[in-house]
């Protein structure tokens, strides 16, 4: 038996602010959108390497405040590239974790937390 990968949905509420955020501040890529209808709420997936996250602004797809990790082999680089944005909404810090990780947080507009990590060799 194997398990694949996890795609996580996070909740929304403004297409705008998502995009400057999701695509504009962090670099992830529009894969693809969806709405049953104009004016009805957006579901998209957006992806960065092999990062693929879901964003949606029905109600009942995931909850604010979310938090989930993200793996990386490039920690210091992503947070320069960050930084060199000037995005005015975060200033991403990496801080080193008592498990033995680097972790670095960047809450998105929605209040859902990314914690972008580099992984734990065991």
């Amino acid at each position: 038996m194997s398990f694949g990968k996890t795609t996580p949905i996070l909740r929304i509420f403004d297409e705008i602010k998502a995009v400057e955020f999701y695509v504009d501040f962090l670099g992830f890529k529009i894969d693809w959108q969806h709405r049953f209808e104009p004016n009805l709420p957006l579901y998209l997936q957006v992806s960065r390497g092999e990062c693929v996250l879901h964003l949606s602004e029905h109600h009942g797809d995931s909850t604010p405040g979310s938090a989930l990790r993200i793996e990386t082999d490039e920690l210091e680089a992503f947070q320069q590239q960050l930084l060199a944005k000037e995005y005015p909404f975060a200033h991403p810090q990496i801080q080193a974790m008592p498990w033995g990780s680097q972790d670095m947080t960047v809450a998105d507009p929605f209040g859902n937390r990314l914690v972008f990590t580099n992984a734990i060799s065991v």
